[in-house]
Order: structure tokens, then C-alpha cells, then sequence
């Protein structure tokens, strides 16, 4: 029953170990286990879910903690990758503002209509997650940016306005809306079957 929680409190734990490996410790050492921590960060984001849909143990206060925890582990990341590879970060500082900018927007919109934070899962948001997967690998094992930065940049923009749709659409808070689509499904009174892989 603990199992979910315990992977996502193992996330929020790889957090500051990111942070740590990236400032205090050789950098050839700290790139190649931060690519290790990344890996089994994003395993433990896929399996909690998984684990818990299966179980029925799958909760709004569970979904939160999840996604709350997956903003913590991202950030410690990128701060990591920033502290890496900054003239590389710096070339695209303009369009890195802005994706911290739509950020902050989805949860200002989030408590001002909800009063809570955001916690759509949304399906473009997961894909934002693989191009970051791919991105930080590369910044970080092999301190390209290229494609995969410029991917997983404008990428994350697409899905933040894609979230800012959804709750602004919603009429009320819910967790786990795949996409703007579903949520004007959800605003005209249409049900919808949810994915049991990717949705609770």
C-alpha cells in the first residue's frame, strides 16, 4: 500500500542529491551519476502511478503529491544542468524565462479560480517530460544543447498553454485532465473514458 508514496518520496529525496552531486562533487563523476538519478527519478514518475491505479489506491492528495514532487525534481535539474553547461542555458535564456513565466502563470490562474495548485497530468505535459528526459541527458552526458534543447523548449511552452486551457476551461478543480479537449468535454458535461495507464 506505501509502495506509491515511497517512490515518490524517493523522487523528492533525488532532488537535493542532484543539487549536491552537481555543486560539490567532480564533474565527469556528478554528470554520469545525474544521468543515473534522472533515469531512476523518471522510472519512479512512471511507476507510482502504474502501481497505484493497479492497487486502487490512487488519490486526489496522492495525484498532488506526485505532481508537486515532479516540479521540485525538474527544477533541481535544471538548476544542476544551468550550473553544468551555463553558456549553453544562456543562449536560450529568453525562451527559458519564458517557460518559468507560462510556469507561474498556470499556478496564479490555478489559485485564483481553484484557490489550490494545478494537477492536470496532461498528455502534452508527459511528452514535455520525455523531451526533458532527452534534453538533460544530452546537456548533461555529452553537453550538446541543439535539437533537443530547442525541442524540449518550445515543447514546454506548447503544454503550458495547453494547461492554462485547461484550467481556464474547467469549471471546477480536477485532477488529471488530459487535454484542453477533454476539459471543454468536461465544461459542456461529456464524459470521457480516461486512460488507466496514464490517468487515475
Amino acid at each position: 500500500m506505501k509502495t506509491p508514496y515511497l517512490l515518490i518520496a524517493f523522487r523528492f529525496l533525488l532532488a537535493p542529491t542532484i543539487l549536491i552531486f552537481s555543486y560539490y562533487t567532480e564533474e565527469s563523476i556528478a554528470r554520469l551519476w545525474i544521468i543515473v538519478f534522472i533515469i531512476l527519478g523518471l522510472l519512479s514518475d512512471v511507476f507510482d502511478g502504474i502501481i497505484a491505479r493497479q492497487m486502487g489506491i490512487s488519490t486526489v492528495k496522492m495525484r498532488r503529491m506526485d505532481s508537486q514532487t515532479d516540479l521540485v525534481f525538474w527544477l533541481s535539474i535544471g538548476i544542476a544542468c544551468y550550473h553544468l553547461n551555463p553558456e549553453l542555458i544562456k543562449t536560450y535564456r529568453y525562451e527559458v524565462i519564458a517557460i518559468f513565466i507560462m510556469e507561474g502563470l498556470c499556478y496564479t490562474i490555478s489559485f485564483l479560480k481553484f484557490g489550490k495548485e494545478t494537477c492536470t497530468h496532461a498528455f502534452l505535459s508527459k511528452l514535455w517530460g520525455l523531451c526533458l528526459l532527452t534534453t538533460f541527458i544530452s546537456l548533461i552526458g555529452f553537453s550538446h544543447g541543439g535539437f533537443p534543447l530547442q525541442l524540449a523548449i518550445y515543447w514546454g511552452l506548447f503544454s503550458q498553454l495547453d494547461v492554462i486551457l485547461i484550467l481556464l476551461l474547467l469549471p471546477k478543480w480536477q485532477n488529471d485532465i488530459p487535454s484542453a479537449y477533454h476539459a471543454y468535454l468536461i465544461r459542456r458535461g461529456k464524459n470521457f473514458k480516461k486512460s488507466k495507464w496514464l490517468n487515475s
